[in-house]
Parts: C-alpha cells; structure tokens; sequence
C-alpha cells in the first residue's frame, strides 16, 4: 500500500471518529445508546473474565509519546496496542505469510486481553463499561491478502464474550504493510463509560 492509500485510510478514521464525537454530544439521552436487553442489567464483566479463564496483565507503558487512553464526556478513546505476550515480547509477523489466519486470530484475541488490562487499569471495574462503541483493527499483512475481517473476529469475538450484547460493536479491519515493530495486529478502541 502507498503511502497516499494509507494517509487516505487514516484519515477517513479520523473523520469517522469525529463525526461519531459529534453524535454522541449532540443527541438527546434517549437517542444516544442502542437500547440493550433487560437480561444486560445483570451481566458481570468481572465475573465473565474469571469464568472464561483470563488473568489480565498489568496494562504496559505506551511505548513513545502518547498515553493508553483519554476520556472525553463519557467516551473512551484506548490507543493502539499490540499482540504483547507475559513475557514482554510479541506476537510478529505478516499474516498470511510468516502467520496462518488462526494464528493472526489468536493474536487479535490477546490485543483484546491487552486492550481490557488497559480499561481496568483506566476504569478500575470492567463493569462501568456500558458500551463497546468502535473498534479499528489493523493486521500487518501483504497487499494481497484479504482476510483481515476473519482476524478480527479474535478481537471481537472476546469484547462480545466478556460484554455481551454491550461488547457488539462498530469497527473496521484494514491491511498495513506494515506495523511498528513487525507486531502482526493492532487495535484501537472506543468505549462508553458508565457514571452511576
């Protein structure tokens, strides 16, 4: 991909971001969220995450000048983070080349397990999460592999296991030629907070 392609891919991010930002501040609190099932009143985040297994890491530093999240109003905005293992290193490699789809997958997921060590680390209680909102997934891969949206699915797949009906979300999933340090995935994420 040219560096024209991907400048044009960002951007449209960007502008999609804002015009979610503006959305979420000019519409009335009845229009502003999806309304969920009455059964999502009682779901315990918390208590999903033990039952499936998942110790989170502590949430790593960022790596270079930026900070893992900002809040503005009731959003969340979660910085790019990557497939980090226990021990400091990291899951490398283009997808459909050096890594299978299922191993691009399995990456995905451990972003997530990264990406909810963040919102516990910010939040204290995965529990005032009311909404995963977006999700841009991007998979280290070569121009002709097309298979990014099964990637992930590793992603989403957990927010949607460990949320709920409040873990489906908007997203995209685009190719890169490359990331920073040959990780193989990175995702962004967006979230809404619950006050109460």
């Amino acid at each position: 991909m040219d560096l024209k392609a991907q400048t044009f891919r960002w951007l449209s991010f960007a502008l999609s971001t804002l015009i979610l930002l503006i959305t979420f501040s000019c519409s009335s609190t009845e229009n502003q969220n999806q309304q969920l099932p009455k059964n999502q009143e009682v779901w315990d985040a918390e208590q999903k995450l033990k039952d499936l297994g998942i110790v989170l890491p502590e949430a790593s530093a960022p790596v270079a000048n930026y900070v893992n999240a900002v809040r503005s109003g009731n959003l969340l905005f979660l910085s790019g983070k990557g497939p980090g293992l226990p021990d400091g290193t990291f899951i490398t490699g283009k997808v459909g080349q050096d890594l299978t789809i299922e191993e691009g997958k399995e990456a995905a997921r451990m972003v997530a397990i990264n990406q909810l060590a963040v919102l516990k680390a910010e939040l204290g209680d995965l529990n005032k999460v009311k909404r995963v909102v977006k999700v841009l997934g991007m998979v280290n891969c070569g121009p002709d592999f097309t298979q990014q949206p099964q990637v992930i699915n590793g992603f989403s797949d957990l927010m949607v296991e460990v949320f709920g009906e409040k873990g489906k979300h908007a997203r995209s999933a685009v190719g890169m030629n490359a990331l920073p340090m040959d990780i193989s995935v990175e995702v962004e994420l967006i979230v809404e907070i619950d006050d109460n």
